[in-house]
């Protein structure tokens, strides 16, 4: 068993010195104070990523794409198969 890097023995370690410095008592109100505030933190950060998700989401959609105000481009007709057979200065002579 790994949490954040603790091992088992280092947990039963400090749940041990917290239960001689707190006494078994009060160690039920702050297990209870403490997965409060976790479950507060977890849903304060799961609220926050939702409403930015959303608003990404939204800015995607009402993004216009970065040609859409400007006119089309002029392009040049492309050269029939009479063009291309006729030599430059041919129709000179």
């Amino acid at each position: 068993m790994d949490f954040l890097g603790i091992g088992a023995g280092e947990i039963l370690l400090i749940l041990i010195v917290a239960l001689i410095i707190w006494g078994p008592n009060k160690l039920p109100r702050i297990a209870r104070t403490l997965g409060s505030v976790t479950r507060q933190l977890r849903k304060a950060t799961s609220d926050f990523t939702t409403a930015i998700t959303r608003e990404v989401e939204l800015e995607e959609k009402t993004k216009t794409p970065p040609d859409a105000g400007k006119p089309p481009e002029k392009t040049e007709p492309k050269p029939t198969a009479e063009k291309l057979d006729k030599k430059p200065g041919a129709d000179e002579q």
